[in-house]
């Protein structure tokens, strides 16, 4: 009952939220690592109500892409820009980053963890209100609601997994960017994963994830790396 709220009510807050003009343009992006280009002049859309899919071999770029459009990486050329009924938004400040570390804190029990990142992420006054139901159904949502009081660092890599994967659901983010979510979890999760997504997908919302699984998506959009940046370019749909 809860779960079924849950993801009823996150895909309205989501639509609320993104608006249905909102899209992700990365721009002849070209990203250097130690003087060798890993991403070369590659350009892309991501629109409201979609997923697109990240694949390609080990050292193709997909952790660095990831990592640029977060704003972690600066690109030796070209840009990455976020538009929407209201003008250029800051990608930073409008997404949920999940990469292959899991940004949970050892000491920290795992009710603390959800309740930092729900603060920190927080848009406004209205969402830290929120804070302490969205942290609850997050913790049942993702099955820790018996580990809450646990050390996070006590956690299974498993456990640890699901409690980073969680913040998603603790703020509103219209853009998800997500680097191998389903590192460590079991089948259980990583259906739920896959029904989140498409929750998020369907309220107006943007996921960028890179895979070396399919993630249960009907109709994804994939974008293909390779191993020779020059060969990057998108797909047909899967």
């Amino acid at each position: 009952m809860v779960l079924h709220f849950f993801f009823r009510s996150q895909a309205h807050s989501r639509a609320v939220a993104c608006g249905s003009a909102l899209f992700l343009h990365a721009d002849n992006l070209t990203v250097e690592r130690g003087a060798r280009p890993v991403i070369s002049a590659l350009s892309f859309t991501a629109k409201a109500g979609e997923a697109l899919l990240l694949v390609g071999p080990n050292g193709a770029g997909k952790t660095t892409l990831i990592r640029t459009l977060a704003g972690f990486i600066r690109p030796s050329s070209g840009a990455v820009a976020l538009k929407g009924d209201s003008g250029d938004r800051d990608v930073a400040q409008c997404c949920h980053y999940v990469g292959h570390l899991t940004g949970v804190k050892a000491n920290l029990t795992v009710t603390q963890n959800l309740a930092f990142w729900g603060a920190y992420l927080a848009e406004d006054a209205s969402g830290r209100d929120r804070l302490a139901s969205r942290v609850e159904d997050a913790l049942e949502t993702f099955g820790l609601s018996r580990l809450s009081d646990f050390p996070a660092g006590l956690l299974s890599a498993g456990q640890k997994r699901r409690l980073g994967l969680a913040r998603l659901c603790v703020a509103t983010r219209p853009i998800w960017l997500l680097d191998e979510p389903t590192v460590s979890l079991d089948t259980a999760s990583t259906e739920l994963l896959s029904r989140l997504i498409k929750t998020h997908v369907s309220g107006g919302g943007i996921v960028i994830a890179a895979t070396h699984l399919p993630l249960g998506l009907d109709e994804p959009t994939v974008l293909r790396l390779g191993a020779n940046p020059a060969s990057s370019g998108p797909e047909a749909r899967a």
